[in-house]
């Protein structure tokens, strides 16, 4: 079992504070009408891509050494000048006294994600069986629209479907560092999910099944097929992000992942 130190929060947190970095380059390519702008700060990466963008915080802060009262300030005053809320997803190994910072500045706890992960993939048994009827591959480039709309729809009971949320899948999909795949169900398109590989991690993201497809099966096989390709690539871990206790969270669970600690979201709106 891999023990959770600094180290493998480090690997974990900077593999998707880029994966959010390279997402907001690649919406900017696609819509170069919209303002994008990124700045490394205290140790970790801050994203801009539009006020309501779900990708628009920092990840990473804190990581790598103590964190000045200049940088908390500069932090704010990244998503401030832009009229967003500044957002800090904060890792729990970073140092207390940081929490402490935000909390003189007024940050209120916006929300808790429980990051799991599945240790060393190379001797992982991973989920190799399918339901009946259901089939996944990955998606083709000139698949981005069905895959996107699809993930979205199954999100859409939890999150609405913006133009800021279909923007940011969008850029996803324009990434060379990652996989995009669609689930069928009696070759009737039922979902679809996405894995990028960084630091060595397999990040899984964007996993959703349309509603009348639910409980066949869809999610197990999409795990599968990330897993798989995020081992070709030479990945030795793998991580998801659920909100604890919710259905996510025990289908991952039940395929070995574990709760490798709890991330904290900060937020402090603009004035």
């Amino acid at each position: 079992m891999r023990f959770i130190d600094l180290d493998l929060a480090r690997r974990v947190e900077m593999a998707e504070a880029n994966a959010g970095r390279a997402c907001a380059e690649a919406c900017q390519r696609f819509h170069p009408e919209h303002s994008v702008a990124i700045e490394e700060i205290a140790g970790g990466v801050a994203v801009f891509a539009g006020v309501d963008s779900p990708i628009t915080q920092a990840i990473g802060v804190g990581l790598h050494g103590p964190v000045s009262d200049a940088e908390v300030d500069a932090l704010g005053d990244f998503f401030h000048s832009r009229n967003a809320s500044a957002a800090i997803e904060l890792c729990p190994l970073v140092e207390i006294s940081l929490y402490e910072r935000f909390a003189a500045r007024n940050y209120r706890l916006l929300e808790l994600t429980d990051v799991l992960i599945l240790d060393d993939l190379e001797t992982a048994r991973l989920p190799s069986t399918t339901s009946p009827g259901v089939t996944v591959r990955a998606s083709a480039p000139h698949e981005a629209k069905l895959w996107t709309q699809t993930v979205a729809e199954g999100f859409a009971e939890h999150y609405p479907v913006t133009e800021a949320m279909l923007d940011v899948m969008e850029g996803f999909y324009g990434r060379r560092d990652a996989c995009f795949f669609l689930a069928f169900v009696d070759g009737m398109v039922a979902g679809g999910g996405g894995v990028f590989a960084g630091h060595r991690v397999g990040g899984l993201f964007g996993a959703s099944t349309l509603p009348a497809f639910r409980r066949r099966g869809v999610q197990s096989a999409l795990l599968a097929a990330r897993l798989a390709w995020a081992v070709a690539q030479g990945c030795d871990l793998a991580v998801s992000f659920a909100r604890p206790g919710s259905v996510s969270h025990r289908n991952i669970e039940r395929n070995g992942f574990r709760v490798a600690y709890t991330r904290t979201k900060l937020i402090l709106p603009a004035s």
